[in-house]
C-alpha cells in the first residue's frame, strides 16, 4: 500500500484522510466502460455510433434519437451468470454466481414539424451502467516474500513512538510531534502492522523487520467480494435537420455505490517473531489475517454531445464526445488484523491476549473526473434489409484527476488536486481503445438476427501491469487488480408485432488481469500474485412499444 499523506490538512478531522486518501487505483475501479444496454444495442456489440433509433443511444451518442420518427417506450432486464479463476503457480481457484439485473427504463418523444428542421424528439432514461459484482479467491503456496516485510520496508526511518498509542495521543488520527517539534501523520498500515506484531524494531526505534526471513517457508491466501453499481438518468434532445443531418444533446446525472470487503492471511514457519518473555526476535510460527471493509458513494454529471449526418441515403456517420463525469464521492472503510504467534505474544497496547488490532472507521470525501471519451462510427445499409455497422471510441484514462478535501466538514469544504494520485493516474494508466462491430439482418417484416462483437484494450502501462511500478492503494488494502483486454461477443433476434416488440440478446465476455496482493519493492518482485480471468454470460431481454 503505503498511503500518500494529504498535501494539505485543514482540521483535525482529516487526519484520517490523510492514511487512507483515494488512490490513483481507485479512479479506474470507478470508471469502467461496459457493454450494457437494451438487448437491440448488446446484441449488435454496441455499435450504435452512427447507427441510433434505440433507447440506448441516450448513453452513447445522443444524437441516435434524432433517427426516430415516432416515440418509443421500453424497459431491460438481465439474467447474468459469472464466473471468476484466479490461476497461480500451483492451482486455480474459481469462484460463480448468478445476478439478475434491471437495466434499463427509457422514453422518447417526437414532435415531428415541416421544413428544415423535420423533427424534434426529447428522452430521459435509466439505465445501468457498470456493476461491480465480482468474487475473488487466490492462493499462493510457497511465497517468496510477506507483506510484513514490504510494511516494514517503508515504514524504515519513523519512530516507533509514532505507531503506539499513548495518553492523549492516537496514531491514526493524531499529529506525532517529535523533540524537534515536527509534527507527521502516519500511515494507518503502519500502525496497524505495528500493533499487531506484523513488524517489530531491530535495534533501535527506527528500523523494522517483517516476519519473513531467510528460511522462511509460508503460504498466503487473499478472498475478496466486491458489490455495486453505477447507474445514470439521462434527460436529452436531439433534432432532424432535413434528413441528412442528426444532432444530440444530453445531461447524464450519476450515482454510484461500490462495496468491498476482503481477507489476506499468511501463514509462516520459521519466521522472525517478537517474544515477549525475552523481549527479543526470535525465530518461531507466525499467522496473521489482514481484513479490510470498504464502502464508496457519490453521484455526478456529464455532457454528452453528438452528431450523425447522412451523405447517402444508406450511408451514415457518427461522432459523439462524453465530458468526464464529476463526481463527489463519500470514502469510509477500516481494517484490522487478527493473529497468531509462537512464541507467545499479546499486544503492544497492553490488552491480553492475541486480540485483534482495529483501525478506526475513516469518513472523507473526494472529487473525482473520469475520463473524457471521443466515439466515431460509420454504418451501411444493404437493401434495406441488412445492416453493417462499426464504432471506435477512445477513452482517456491517463487524464482522468482527482482532488481530496483539505478543509470543512465531511459533506463539504473546499478541495485541491490530489498532486500524488493524479502523477500515479499518469504512470499507470494510458488511453485506451475500443472497437464495436455490429450487424443485423431483417428476415421479414417481423423478424431480425442480430450478432456482435466488442473489444476493449488494456488502459494500463506495461511497468504498472507487470510489476515494473510501485503501486499505492487506498486504506490499509494494499492489494489490485489491474486489467487487460475484453472481449464480447454477441447474438441476438427481434421480433415486431405492430406497436409492440421483444428482443433477447446473448452475450459471451472474456476478461483478463494480474493480480498481486502487495506491490514489488525494493528487491522483491516476487509478491502474491494470481492471473485473473472473469466470464460472463449474459441473457438479455428488452420489450417496448412504439407509437
Amino acid at each position: 500500500m503505503k498511503s500518500r499523506i494529504l498535501s494539505a490538512i485543514g482540521i483535525a478531522a482529516l487526519a484520517t484522510a490523510g492514511a487512507a486518501a483515494q488512490s490513483a487505483v481507485d479512479t479506474y475501479t470507478l470508471s469502467p466502460v461496459q457493454l450494457r444496454g437494451t438487448a437491440r444495442f448488446v446484441g449488435m456489440g454496441g455499435a450504435f455510433t452512427s447507427l441510433g433509433g434505440d433507447i440506448s443511444c441516450m448513453t452513447q451518442n445522443p444524437a441516435g434519437l434524432g433517427i426516430y420518427r415516432s416515440s418509443d417506450m421500453g424497459l431491460t432486464f438481465s439474467i447474468s451468470p459469472r464466473s471468476y479463476s484466479a490461476e497461480t503457480s500451483t492451482r486455480i481457484d474459481k469462484n460463480s454466481e448468478t445476478r439478475a439485473y434491471f437495466d434499463n427504463f427509457g422514453y422518447v418523444g417526437v414532435a415531428n414539424l415541416s421544413g428544415t428542421l423535420r423533427a424534434i424528439q426529447w428522452g430521459v432514461s435509466y439505465n445501468r451502467l457498470a456493476s461491480f459484482d465480482r468474487l475473488s479467491t487466490s492462493y499462493n503456496n510457497p511465497t517468496a516474500s510477506s507483506l510484513s516485510n514490504y510494511v516494514a520496508s517503508y515504514t524504515n526511518g519513523v519512530t516507533s513512538d509514532a505507531l503506539l498509542p499513548a495518553e492523549g495521543y492516537n496514531p491514526y488520527y493524531d499529529p506525532f510531534v517529535d523533540a524537534s517539534g515536527n509534527t507527521s501523520y502516519q500511515d494507518w498500515l503502519s500502525v496497524l502492522a505495528y500493533n499487531s506484531f506484523m513488524i517489530n524494531n531491530t535495534n533501535d526505534n527506527y528500523s523494522y523487520k517483517g516476519l519473513f526471513q531467510s528460511g522462511t517457508t509460508g503460504d498466503a491466501l487473499y478472498e475478496m467480494r466486491e458489490r455495486g453499481y453505477i447507474d445514470e438518468y439521462n434527460i436529452d434532445i436531439a433534432g432532424n435537420i432535413s434528413d441528412i443531418v442528426y444532432w444530440g444533446l444530453g445531461v447524464g446525472i450519476v450515482d454510484l455505490s461500490y462495496t468491498s470487503e476482503s481477507n489476506y492471511s499468511e501463514s509462516m514457519a520459521n519466521a522472525l517473531v517478537y517474544d515477549k518473555a525475552s523481549d527479543r526476535l526470535t525465530d518461531g510460527n507466525a499467522g496473521f489475517n489482514l481484513y479490510n471493509n470498504r464502502y464508496v458513494s457519490g453521484s455526478g454529471a456529464n455532457i454528452k454531445l453528438g452528431v450523425i449526418v447522412r451523405p447517402l441515403e444508406n450511408f451514415r456517420i457518427g461522432l459523439a464526445v462524453h465530458t468526464p463525469t464529476w463526481l463527489h464521492l463519500s470514502h469510509s472503510g477500516y481494517g484490522d488484523v487478527g493473529f497468531n504467534y509462537t512464541p507467545y505474544t499479546t499486544n503492544k497496547t497492553n490488552s491480553s491476549g492475541n486480540d485483534p488490532e482495529n483501525t478506526p472507521t475513516y469518513d472523507y470525501a473526494s472529487r473525482l473526473n473520469t475520463p473524457w471519451r471521443l466515439m466515431v462510427g460509420a454504418s451501411l445499409t444493404v437493401a434495406n434489409q441488412a445492416i453493417i455497422s462499426l464504432d471506435y471510441e477512445r477513452v482517456a484514462y491517463n487524464n482522468m484527476s482527482m482532488k481530496e478535501q483539505t478543509s470543512g466538514g465531511f459533506t463539504g469544504g473546499t478541495f485541491a488536486p490530489n498532486e500524488y494520485a493524479n502523477a500515479d493516474i499518469k504512470d499507470y494508466y494510458k488511453a485506451a481503445n475500443i472497437l464495436r462491430v455490429g450487424a443485423e439482418y431483417r428476415i421479414n417484416s417481423s423478424f431480425s438476427v442480430r450478432a456482435g462483437y466488442n473489444w476493449q484494450g488494456s488502459a494500463m502501462r506495461n511497468a504498472a501491469m507487470n510489476g515494473g511500478t510501485t503501486i499505492y492503494t487506498s486504506g490499509t488494502d494494499p492489494a489490485y487488480t489491474f486489467y487487460g483486454d475484453t472481449q464480447s461477443i454477441s447474438l441476438g433476434a427481434g421480433y415486431r408485432y405492430k406497436a409492440w416488440y421483444i428482443d433477447i440478446a446473448y452475450q459471451h465476455s472474456r476478461q483478463t488481469g494480474n493480480f498481486r496482493a502487495y506491490t514489488p519493492f525494493d528487491d522483491v518482485r516476487d509478491t502474491p500474485s494470481a492471473k485473473i480471468t472473469n466470464t460472463l454470460n449474459n441473457i438479455v431481454i428488452s420489450t417496448g412499444i412504439r407509437f
